[in-house]
């Protein structure tokens, strides 16, 4: 049977968010998101970790070429984020709840197929807001299952 081995990229990036609902008013959207509701927007320095998985190859000793992983990364997801507000300017997270959870999920989706036409399967995408707060997803139908 073969093995699978794992490999990880690392990659930063600086954005703005804001939680809130637009239903709530300022007082509701406080008490739920706390300061992170700031009418007036705050930032985070990212550091994402994209790991992806798969046999190693023969030829090149790889599971996957880090070279076009980071270029993937940057193309589909780190030049839409970085320097930008989450909640206004990025596409792939129109219509949703700008947490950290979920921007876990939307850069999932920016990079599953692609990394998948490279012959390897994403594995896990780490988020970290802060250095005390982080987010892992492993993709749909893969809860409690790590």
């Amino acid at each position: 049977m073969p093995e699978t081995v794992y490999i990880t990229r690392r990659e930063t990036f600086n954005a703005a968010h804001r939680l809130f609902r637009p239903e709530w008013d300022d007082r509701k959207n406080l008490e739920v998101f706390g300061k992170c509701s700031n009418p007036l927007w705050h930032g985070h320095n990212y550091v994402l970790y994209v790991t992806v998985g798969g046999e190693v190859d023969p030829v090149t000793g790889f599971v996957a070429n880090l070279k076009e992983l980071s270029r993937l990364v940057r193309e589909r997801v780190i030049q839409k984020l970085d320097h930008a507000n989450i909640n206004l300017e990025v596409d792939f997270m129109q219509d949703r709840l700008a947490s950290t959870e979920n921007l876990a999920i939307g850069i999932w989706e920016q990079l599953e197929e692609a990394v998948n036409q490279m012959g390897a399967k994403l594995h896990k995408i780490r988020l970290e807001e802060t250095e005390n707060n982080f987010v892992e997803y492993f993709g749909k139908g893969n809860a409690f299952n790590h």
